[in-house]
């Protein structure tokens, strides 16, 4: 059965391995939607990474950013916050993580900048809405919103950053990552990218039979459980291997494109 929704990570998924997208799947994703299929990205960046993205793909894609968090609908540049933390929280996390990962640096993701202090060790710093900061407490209760607490470390993997998250933290939050080496995420609690992607289902009266979802990391793990089908890449996560409904091809040969061009047969 052709599904009446696509869904489906980015980085490692439906990018190839220079984070962009090739001339094939901005095809298949355009015959899908000409096709009358909605077609949403669901990813752990914020909508202003993504945006550049969705353009090339075309007008009507939207995107759940933030792990599960906000919809950025880029036709009307409407945003829609899903779930936040409040300031208090977000700096608990922090205050509570510090002892356990004494080498990391932290910031907050608003969904519209992210606040970041010196150790958490960005790229150059341009106009993209990055700001420095000393005192993360300070930035917290001036943030539009809170979607993500972040925490970067050079020395340990993403897995081991969630594992000891998982051990420390008494705040409640949705602990995961979407494969950035020492990249930890923290979304506020009931965000994934599975709530939200349900929460946009019902509003368009589609059930997760109808859905059909591609994804590469842990974080994609709960989309993947829950669509009708869940398509793991062949570079995945074990554990998204494991308990993937199929695998595909590798994201750098274009493997969601061709399942998705499978898919409209």
């Amino acid at each position: 059965m052709r599904p009446r929704l696509i869904a489906t990570d980015l980085d490692g998924t439906l990018l190839d391995d220079q984070r962009d997208l090739s001339e094939r799947t901005v095809a298949a994703v355009r015959a899908a939607v000409a096709e009358g299929v909605e077609f949403v990205l669901v990813t752990a960046r914020p909508p202003r990474t993504v945006a550049p993205l969705a353009e090339r793909l075309g007008g009507r894609i939207e995107a759940l950013c933030g792990n599960g968090t906000l919809l950025a609908e880029f036709a009307t540049g409407r945003t829609t916050l899903i779930h936040s933390f409040d300031a208090a929280a977000a700096i608990e996390i922090v205050r509570q993580l510090r002892p356990v990962l004494p080498e990391a640096g932290f910031a907050l993701e608003t969904g519209f900048e992210v606040h970041y202090e010196a150790a958490f060790r960005v790229g150059a710093v341009g106009d993209d809405r990055r700001i420095l900061t000393e005192d993360l407490a300070d930035a917290a209760p001036t943030a539009s919103s809170i979607i993500k607490v972040l925490s970067r470390s050079a020395e340990r993997s993403a897995d081991e950053m969630v594992e000891l998250a998982r051990r420390t933290l008494t705040v409640p939050a949705e602990i995961s990552h979407s494969g950035g080496r020492g990249l930890l995420e923290i979304a506020p609690p009931g965000a994934s990218k599975a709530s939200a992607l349900e929460w946009l289902c019902a509003r368009r009266g589609i059930t997760a039979a109808r859905v059909a979802a591609f994804g590469d990391m842990p974080n994609d793990l709960p989309m993947l459980r829950w669509a009708g089908i869940g398509y793991a890449v062949a570079n995945a996560h074990p554990e998204v291997l494991a308990a993937a409904d199929r695998v595909i091809g590798h994201h750098a040969e274009d493997g969601v494109a061709m399942a998705i061009e499978t898919l409209l047969i």
